[in-house]
Formats: structure tokens, C-alpha cells, sequence
């Protein structure tokens, strides 16, 4: 087994390591100082004979071992890599100390500094926040504790980060789905997270306005009240509890916020609240929740924080690598294939705007179109567009590094009707009878023309 040899400059430095940094596997010993009171740090033992090849040699170092210096001082760092050189020249050394810079160490094929109370620091502040997220954790509970029966609400046509935050929340509260159900003004349509809540056995109801009345706590993931628009019922604006990463809204009432809008992802928020709570993730819950951030940060290459990053590390090894692959491989239909030929017969990329208009398409096709829309040579810009029902939907994905796709949208559909979104996916609906009003017709050939002025206008439209 691989083991620490600790060299530390000092009783001092030797007594805060054996507070903070000492672990199994560790040969914790301490250097005294000349003059110094010479008492034993509870753990360690003395270097006998100082920082020399003789005794390094004592510690009887073994293939696979590392040193490891704590000190602030320069010349113990000189003396140390010279004499564990000597005794064990292959032994990578680890120098832990805030004062000395890197640029003064001495030559060794494998010297590594790194900070010493930076270190303890940082997990401190890990401790700190995961005791935030506790809290967070024991004021929702004591708020929805007494409800009967309680609405996780999340966004029409839901995504998987809200699946996925949805699902967690209802563990969290150690509640079965008769009494906290996932719920939607909009049925999940596309076709990944169709897979995703069949293969993980999560079910999403889709209810009207009137029906929230048989909740007594309505609870909003990954979505804010006013998305709902001007039409939005009075129960979802008087709400208990919101928890989103979204751009923060205003214009209605909750008792418990937690937006976090440096967040890649609903979905990590949720996770940190599971480790706060000291709960075991499942495989079904570790799987939708990785796959929760995966898909709103495409991959942890969009809009991504270390949170998230620590959060899909952490997932990773809860996850079922199976469950995943049913999930990302969905089938795109036949008509959707027949529809997208169409499309592309027609498109070009004009002002770095790839626009597919489809025609009468299943909504689900519409943001799968978009995705692959984006890998046009020279697009900044996809949008897919298609009429289901009696409305235009189209959907919207960009770089990442060109204007918030969210704020377009808004922009976009600004009169005519409803969208937003994030920085590079966003989504927008007008009624057709509101765009027949303004565009005299809804052809393609109008549709394309009139989405793309729109579209050119609100990209360069100056910010506020």
C-alpha cells in the first residue's frame, strides 16, 4: 500500500496537520527546531538526526511512497529535497505552503507546491455550503411537511433537468408519487425525455389550471411562475416554494427562493441538497440527474459552474451507464425524417441563421431538427420551426458565445405570444391567427421570411 511520508518543519505546523490533514496511510513525522520546546505532537514521531539522506533512509521508503513537506520556510525545502533525492530518488515530493512561490523551489524531476491553509480553507468552505444546502433542505421540509398532498410543477412539455429536479425533490421529502406528484400544463413530447421517464418509470401528469386546486403546496422546478405568461393562474403565482437556475423573475409570491442563476443546471442544486441530506442516490435517481445536467449544459460544455461539474462528478459513479444509453438514443419518427428532407431541400444559411421550416410536424420533432440544425457550416444561429395545432413553434440553439438565444425569443415573440429560454436554447410559440394578423399568411415561404427578419433584428437589436 502506497503511503504519505509527512515531513513537517515544527511542532506547530505538525499539531495543525494533525488536526486537519492527518489520514490513514500517513507516517506522520516532525522536524524540531533548534531551541524550540521539544515536546512530541500527538501522533508524530521525531525525525532522528535532522534532514539528512541517513534519516529519510530510517523511514525506510518503499516503491509507490511520496513525501510530502509542510514548512514556510525555504531553506527546510532545500535541505528536505536534497536528502529524500539522495535516500530515494524516484519519490515524488509534495511541498504544502502559502509563503513559498514555485519559481523558488530547487530542481527535482517531481516537485509539486500546493497551499497549505488554502487547502484547510477550501474544505471548510465545502462544509460551510453543504451546511447552507442543509438548511435549505430543513426549511422546505418543515414548510411542506404538513401539506397532504403536494404539486411539483414543472414547465409544459417538461425537459429533463426538471424531470430529473422533480423526481429528487419528491425523495428528498421522503414522499411516493399519491402525494407529491410531478405535474404540467404540457405532456413530455420530445422524444429523449419520453424515453427518459419511461426507462426510469417516472410519471409526469398533465393537469388544467382548475385541478391545482387539489394540492395543498404547489412547489415550482426549474421553471418560475410568470413563464406561465400573462394567463398564468392565480395559484401559481402565490406558490410555496421556487427552486431554478433561470434568470431570476419577479411578479409573484413564494415563501422559499433558491434561484441560482450561476447554475449550469436545476439539477445540480437538487443533487447538492440529496449530499447535504446525507441520502443514497440511486442508480435511477444518480441517472436522471446526471443526465439532468448533462443535457441543460450539453455535456458541461455550456453555461457550466464547478458546482456542476462536482455535482455530474459526484453522479458519475451512482449512475446506470445502461439506463443513459436508453435514454440518449431515441428514435427520430418517419415523418419527422420526411419533414426534415423537406426542410433542407429549402435551407441555406443566411446572416449566420440557419432557419428549417417544417411544416405541420409532432412538436417533439421541432428541437431535434434545431440540433442538428446548428452543424451547418457558418451557422451561429439554428431555428426549427413547425405548426402543431392552431400554433408556430419554434425552437432555438446557438454557439454559446453569440446573444442569449432567451432574450431573442422574448424579443421575438414580443406581441404575438410566449418564449424564452437560456443562453443557447430557447423556445417560442405564437398562435397562427396572431401571425396570419400581422404576415397576412403562415406558408413556409412567409413563415421562413418573417422569422428570420425577426431574427436578424433581434440578434443585433442594441442591448438596453
Amino acid at each position: 500500500m502506497e503511503r504519505r511520508i509527512i515531513l513537517c518543519d515544527g511542532a506547530d505546523l505538525a499539531r495543525l496537520w494533525g488536526h486537519v490533514g492527518a489520514a490513514e496511510g500517513e507516517v506522520l513525522t516532525w522536524v524540531p527546531r533548534e531551541g524550540a520546546p521539544r515536546a512530541r505532537p500527538p501522533g508524530f514521531h521525531s525525525l532522528q538526526g535532522g534532514l539528512s539522506a541517513d534519516a529519510i533512509a530510517k523511514l525506510n521508503p518503499k516503491e509507490g511512497d511520496v513525501f510530502a513537506l509542510v514548512t514556510e520556510d525555504l531553506p527546510f525545502v532545500r535541505a528536505a529535497v536534497a536528502a529524500i533525492a539522495e535516500a530515494d530518488p524516484a519519490a515524488p515530493i509534495l511541498l504544502l505552503s502559502d509563503r513559498i512561490d514555485s519559481e523558488d523551489l530547487p530542481e527535482h524531476p517531481c516537485l509539486l507546491r500546493a497551499g497549505l491553509r488554502s487547502l484547510i480553507r477550501d474544505d471548510i468552505d465545502d462544509e460551510f455550503a453543504h451546511l447552507d444546502n442543509l438548511q435549505r433542505v430543513v426549511e422546505l421540509r418543515n414548510l411542506l411537511e404538513p401539506r397532504e398532498r403536494i404539486g411539483i410543477m414543472l414547465q409544459p412539455d417538461p425537459d429533463p433537468d426538471g424531470i430529473a429536479g422533480g423526481y429528487a425533490l419528491r425523495i428528498l421529502l421522503g414522499r411516493k408519487r399519491p402525494t407529491a406528484q410531478l405535474i404540467s400544463f404540457g405532456e413530455v413530447k420530445r422524444p429523449e425525455n419520453r424515453a427518459m421517464v419511461e426507462a426510469l418509470g417516472i410519471d409526469v401528469r398533465t393537469v388544467s389550471p382548475d385541478e391545482l386546486d387539489e394540492f395543498d403546496g404547489i412547489v415550482l422546478i426549474d421553471v418560475q411562475p410568470t413563464v406561465f405568461g400573462e394567463d398564468a393562474p392565480t395559484r401559481v403565482m402565490s406558490i410555496d416554494a421556487v427552486i431554478d437556475h433561470h434568470p431570476e423573475r419577479s411578479g409573484y409570491d413564494s415563501t422559499i427562493r433558491d434561484i441560482r442563476t450561476s447554475y449550469g443546471a436545476t439539477s445540480t442544486i437538487l443533487t447538492e441538497y440529496m449530499r447535504a441530506a446525507g441520502l443514497e442516490i440511486n442508480q435511477r435517481l444518480g441517472t436522471a440527474l446526471l443526465y439532468g445536467i448533462k443535457s441543460d449544459t450539453q455535456l458541461l460544455g455550456r453555461e457550466t459552474s464547478g458546482e456542476d461539474i462536482t455535482a455530474f462528478a459526484y453522479l458519475h459513479s451512482c449512475h446506470s451507464p445502461a439506463l443513459l444509453r436508453r435514454i440518449e438514443r431515441p428514435a427520430l419518427p418517419t415523418d419527422g425524417l420526411r419533414a426534415l428532407g423537406r426542410a433542407l431541400s429549402k435551407t441555406s444559411v443566411e446572416n449566420e441563421i440557419h432557419l428549417l421550416v417544417l411544416g405541420r410536424v409532432g412538436e417533439d420533432v421541432i428541437p431535434q431538427v434545431a440540433d442538428l440544425g446548428l452543424q451547418a457550416e457558418g451557422a451561429e444561429w439554428s431555428i426549427a420551426a413547425g405548426c402543431v395545432g392552431s400554433d408556430l413553434v419554434f425552437s432555438v440553439r446557438n454557439v454559446g458565445y453569440v446573444r442569449a438565444a432567451g432574450d431573442v425569443v422574448r424579443s421575438v415573440v414580443e406581441g404575438l405570444g410566449v418564449g424564452g429560454g437560456h443562453r443557447s436554447m430557447a423556445k417560442g410559440i405564437i398562435p397562427l391567427k396572431a401571425f396570419r394578423e400581422v404576415y397576412g399568411s403562415a406558408t413556409r415561404d412567409t413563415i421562413r421570411e418573417a422569422l428570420h427578419d425577426a431574427f436578424v433584428n433581434a440578434i443585433h437589436r442594441e442591448d438596453d
